[in-house]
Order: structure tokens, then sequence, then C-alpha cells
């Protein structure tokens, strides 16, 4: 059975409560609900994180290294800035999907960027909580693929 981290940054613990009208109206334990179901339709077992804390969400993604085969990350606010979480990310090769709630492009020109996605195996953004189940397909695509 293949098993996939679904890892979340900064403030997504407030999801449902913070700006509902750019992150949605589900928490994020809801979410994660949908992602199970999903998971288990699929025969994947999912294993969820979430942290404010960038050294305890870099310590995770190490952690994958040994026992994950695929990582969905929705790195919040760190995925503008953080070359930390973009270096694990690089040193463990496990492939990662990068998901977003909000369309990253279309908002405040500093979240245009992402420093996370050239070290994805892909990006997902702007589809509110569907984004984590887009990108649970795509990953599991990938981890399908030959030499993944």
């Amino acid at each position: 059975m293949k098993s996939i981290w679904v890892i979340n940054g900064p403030n997504l613990n407030l999801l449902g409560v913070r700006e509902p009208g750019i992150y949605g109206s589900q928490g994020l334990q809801s979410i994660e609900d949908r992602l199970r179901k999903q998971a288990d339709t699929a025969g994947i077992e999912l294993t969820f994180f979430q942290s404010n804390h960038e050294g305890a969400i870099i310590d995770r993604i190490h952690e994958a290294m040994r026992q994950a085969d695929g990582i969905l990350l929705n790195p919040g606010a760190l995925t503008h800035y953080s070359y930390a979480v973009r270096d694990a990310i690089s040193s463990v090769k496990v492939p990662t999907v990068e998901v977003h709630l909000s369309n990253i492009h279309a908002r405040e020109s500093f979240r245009h960027t992402s420093v996370i996605a050239p070290v994805c195996v892909g990006q997902i953004s702007g589809f509110g909580a569907a984004s984590y189940e887009l990108g649970l397909i795509a990953l599991m695509d990938v981890l399908e693929r030959p030499n993944s």
C-alpha cells in the first residue's frame, strides 16, 4: 500500500475561520475527511500533519524520506520565501505536489512566486478544498509511473 503524507503549513489550522472569502468555509478536518475517503477508495494510506513552525515542517519532510512514497504539501506563506523547506523537499527526493486553496497567481504580487514549486513534481492552486483532491489524484498518477 502506498503511503502519502499530507503536510500543511502556517495558519492552515484556521481554515474555515480565516478569510473564508479567500480560503473557503471548510475546516482542515473536513478537507482531511474528504481526502481519507478518496484515499480509501484508491487503497492509499494517508498521514496528516500541520504546523505553524517552519522547523517542524522541515523535520516532517525529512522523516518522509524513509516512510512516505509521496507528499502532498500546502506550505502556506512559506511558499514564497522558505528556501529551507525547498531544500528539504529537494534533499529527500520524495515526489511532492504543492497545493493551494486560492489561486496564488491571481493574488497579491508577492504571492505569485513559489520557491517550492521548482522542486515539486507539480502545483495545483485555485480550486479551494478540491485542490487537495486534485493534488492527490496527480500524486497517485506520479507514483504509478515506472521509476517513481
